[in-house]
């Protein structure tokens, strides 16, 4: 069976960052972790780069897929750099590096703290991985229908999830 649209694909990958001097850096690796990515096709679950590589790949293939920026997590944003007041985050402990999830305007986001100094904090709100060019190796596992449940919710869902026990909120 082709990977299309409305489809759970099962898959191991190598995650790389291709460095600058055309070198690689694995940023994570789901054989090592013995636990494969499992994702509805076509419902915007992984990279849209790297769904439109699989589309069409049956079980058994490998590939490897590099995504420029654009493609991947986006290019670096300077206006994502800003200072706010240390209050902002509560009794948290802040140190440099530091990252936190935080609901943006287009949803969960990630903050990286760069710096502190006294009461203002700068932080980062692009995505850590914004501007890298990232390496995928891809084994596809499996590949098969999604039920019913998994196409209303919009990604995969344990084995024997009934229908009728999901809410409705994705729209095909």
């Amino acid at each position: 069976m082709s990977i299309t649209a409305h489809q759970v694909v099962t898959l191991h990958y190598v995650l790389s960052d291709v460095l600058h001097d055309g070198s690689t850096h694995v940023l994570d690796d789901s054989q090592a972790r013995s636990q494969p990515l499992e994702y509805l096709h076509g419902h915007n679950n992984i990279l849209p780069g790297l769904e439109r590589a699989l589309e069409g790949k049956e079980a058994g293939t490998e590939l490897r897929v590099t995504l420029a920026p654009a493609e991947a997590y986006g290019l670096r944003n300077e206006d994502l750099v800003q200072e706010v007041s240390r209050a902002s985050f509560g009794s948290a402990e802040l140190a440099p590096g530091s990252r936190f999830q935080t609901e943006g305007e287009a949803g969960p986001q990630i903050v990286t703290v760069l710096s502190i100094d006294g009461d203002q904090v700068t932080v980062d709100t692009n995505h850590p991985l914004a501007g890298h060019t990232l390496r995928y190796q891809v084994t596809v596992l499996d590949v098969r229908e999604a039920t019913r449940a998994e196409l209303a919710k919009g990604h995969p869902l344990p084995p024997g999830t009934e229908h009728s026990k999901v809410e409705d909120r994705k729209v095909l």
